[in-house]
């Protein structure tokens, strides 16, 4: 099979001929920039500094060259615009915190204080308030809160909507159907769409680090209670944030069609290590509506299969999930509580496309031996990939700091493995 058609068998819930894997397709399956130097310096394919192409984690932009190398299977299709609201392009050199030298955005623009804390800006622009700060030291950058006194007679949705979400242009729409046929025609790659605006409450979004002046509840402790407080708030931006998300969705089908095979929907986190960040029944309240609203849209007007991110102890909502349409589940967090692997397996293996799952990155492949990284990858492909409904990837994100053998011994295991299932 090409890779096109081992993931759509995969995302159909056909077994294909192996396991399909991802590295770098979305925002949440990629690898931190110093990491992917490491990794291409040992296999020697080295040829200079990275690009730092999602400047808020700190990942790095996986190449065609080592996409083949690794047998990767994937391959995003995007705007070219961070989450700080600036374009990558015009690339310039910069270092990392561990001397790791990658190239940034023009537009990158950074300020060091006297205790070596780094601040970024919104849109690039420093003459507005940074953003996000990057401690002394640190991996990735941490938003800052740049919210005004709360009043609640004056929180309109539509302000907190019109910072942070707009229709795609003409000109948008024309970049993402150029990069689509280019690779729909030059690759076998399965298409993930990174397009649209339906992550409701995505904490990572909600301080707008992109927003040079953001407005209404910008704090995420207290976005969190304001859906206790001021609840037709939240619900109204979600309703105007479906609306242009729907809109989106419609104008992404007519530019890219069926080029693509999913699109990533949301990335909001409702999990933590031991449960749920918000009730059920605030979930069922607030979110899902939302959810069935965008998925019963795609799956009547489009062939796309949606993707949700959700870190943590989802299990609790998996019922949920299915029932609104939810086809694709990541990271797949197996150290979290109720997250064993072959409980979600058994139980929702013919629902739902696991998507990840394929090894911790908190524990064994930042700490472990690679022996324990070839084995935990071969026990996870065996209960994942059974039957198909799997995509590999790793628990979110590749970390800096991952030992390079470490690197090495997981792809070595994942193309080992791939087909024995």
């Amino acid at each position: 099979m090409t890779s096109r058609e081992r993931v759509r068998n995969t995302l159909n819930h056909i077994k294909p001929d192996k396991i399909p894997l991802d590295l770098g397709a979305t925002g949440v399956t990629g690898i931190s920039a110093s990491s992917l130097t490491l990794l291409r310096k040992a296999l020697n394919m080295y040829k200079g500094p990275v690009k730092v192409d999602e400047p808020y984690q700190v990942l790095g932009e996986v190449e065609f060259d080592l996409i083949e190398k690794l047998g990767v299977d994937t391959i995003g299709v995007g705007l070219p615009v961070t989450m700080f609201g600036f374009v990558n392009e015009n690339w310039k050199p910069w270092k990392l915190t561990d001397g790791t030298d990658v190239l940034v955005s023009e537009h990158f623009n950074t300020e060091t204080d006297e205790q070596g804390n780094l601040y970024i800006y919104p849109g690039g622009d420093k003459t507005a308030k940074p953003s996000a700060r990057m401690p002394k030291g640190g991996f990735y950058f941490d938003t800052l809160i740049r919210q005004e006194e709360i009043d609640p007679d004056n929180l309109k949705p539509e302000d907190w909507v019109k910072d942070m979400y707009k229709v795609y242009t003409d000109e948008e729409l024309r970049y993402l159907e150029n990069k689509a046929n280019d690779l729909y025609k030059n690759t076998n790659l399965s298409l993930m769409g990174n397009i649209g605006s339906a992550g409701f409450g995505d904490i990572a979004h909600v301080p707008g680090p992109g927003v040079k002046n953001p407005k209404g509840i910008r704090d995420p402790e207290e976005w969190y209670v304001a859906h206790l407080l001021y609840p037709d708030y939240i619900k109204g931006i979600f309703e105007l944030q479906a609306e242009i998300a729907i809109k989106n969705y419609e104008l992404c089908w007519q530019a890219l069609g069926d080029k693509i095979d999913a699109v990533f929907v949301s990335g909001t986190d409702f999990g933590t290590q031991r449960g749920l960040y918000i009730s059920l029944e605030m979930y069922r309240e607030f979110y899902k509506p939302f959810h069935k609203k965008i998925n019963d849209w795609i799956h009547e007007h489009t062939t796309w299969k949606t993707f949700y991110h959700s870190c943590g102890s989802v299990v609790d909502l998996l019922d949920d999930f299915v029932e609104v349409g939810v086809d694709i589940l990541n990271p797949v967090q197996c150290s979290a509580a109720g997250m064993d692997p072959k409980y979600l397996k058994d139980k929702y293996g013919d629902k739902i496309v696991f998507w990840g799952g394929g090894i911790d990155t908190q524990k064994t492949l930042p700490f472990g031996t690679p022996e324990e990284v070839r084995k935990e990858v071969k026990e996870r492909i065996e209960i994942f990939g059974k039957n198909g409904g799997f995509v590999f990837n790793t628990i979110h994100n590749i970390q800096r700091g991952t030992p390079t053998e470490n690197l090495v011994a997981l792809f070595e295991a994942v193309n080992d493995c791939r087909s024995i299932v």
